[in-house]
């Protein structure tokens, strides 16, 4: 199955891959000592979150290379 934005933190932290993409857009997002309560969040509902720093842009950017995992 196919990353989305609808993927949840704690699936996209669990493959490699995925977690290289977010720690490259979001540094130091997997260590964040708050991830656990993101973790059975999707991308699009952190990204409701000001705080989080994720933009529609940033969002775009890092579901785009998701998708060719």
């Amino acid at each position: 199955m196919p990353f989305s934005a609808d993927s949840k933190i704690g699936e996209l932290l669990a493959n490699e891959k995925a977690k290289a993409i977010l720690e490259k857009h979001l540094p130091g997002m997997s260590t964040h000592p708050q991830i656990g309560m993101a973790k059975g969040m999707s991308l699009k509902m952190i990204a409701a979150f000001p705080q989080s720093g994720l933009s529609p842009d940033k969002l775009k950017a890092i579901v785009d290379e998701l998708t060719k995992i």
